[in-house]
């Protein structure tokens, strides 16, 4: 039984202590949206859209290897202009912006993923299947650390993978295309906020002195 989380723990089971890591191409469902994920319909259906998702291609005939599911992954940015980022607190999280994904064995193409939307739209016609896509990504070169703790005391965290970033001589690479990266490896359903798990990864480039 393949579990990412233990085949790649590089990528999802990083120290408490920031670390540099290049993150090859991966595929995703992912769903885009926007507003405050504790609040948020549309952010409580993106979820279940990707787990729903997830677990039909795992059950499905075309799954052609036996595998578990991979933790939710988020990426998340603000739309608000005069929100500075580096590890302030959010003002308001109805502005988030952000895009939530699973990720999915190498051998779901878009030929099983968009059966896994028909079969979901029978089995659940009130969901917006059309909000889910199939995508490749390659994240490159990015600064990463466990956070242990409720997800408002990360800002503390931030700081330091940041500041560890720019010791080591790297620059912080957030922009529109590269954004600030969440895995979400406890489930915040079953787990004590001082013991939630996530992983936050930030894109990095390296600094070139002259």
């Amino acid at each position: 039984m393949l579990d990412f989380k233990k085949e790649f723990r590089e990528l999802y089971m990083p120290k408490t202590t920031p670390s540099i890591v290049d993150v090859p191409e991966m595929t995703f469902i992912m769903v885009d949206g926007r507003g405050d994920p504790n609040t948020s319909l549309e952010y409580k259906e993106a979820v279940e859209l990707l787990y729903g998702l997830s677990y039909t291609i795992k059950m499905s005939n075309r799954a052609v290897l036996e595998y578990v599911v991979p933790p939710l992954e988020g990426f998340w940015s603000v739309s608000d202009k005069d929100f500075r980022g580096g590890g302030a607190p959010i003002p308001d999280k109805s502005k988030f912006e952000w895009t939530m994904m699973i990720r999915q064995p190498d051998f779901v193409t878009q030929e099983v993923f968009l059966s896994a939307v028909d079969a979901l739209k029978k089995k659940k016609p009130d969901l917006d299947v059309s909000r889910a896509r199939l995508d490749k990504l390659t994240e490159g070169l990015c600064v990463q650390v466990m956070h242990i703790g409720p997800y408002d005391s990360e800002p503390a965290t931030i700081m330091a993978l940041d500041r560890f970033a720019t010791e080591n001589g790297y620059i912080v690479d957030i922009n529109d295309i590269r954004r600030h990266h969440e895995i979400y490896i406890s489930d915040p359903r079953k787990t004590a906020p001082e013991k939630l798990k996530t992983v936050i990864r930030h894109p990095v480039r390296k600094a070139f002195h002259h």
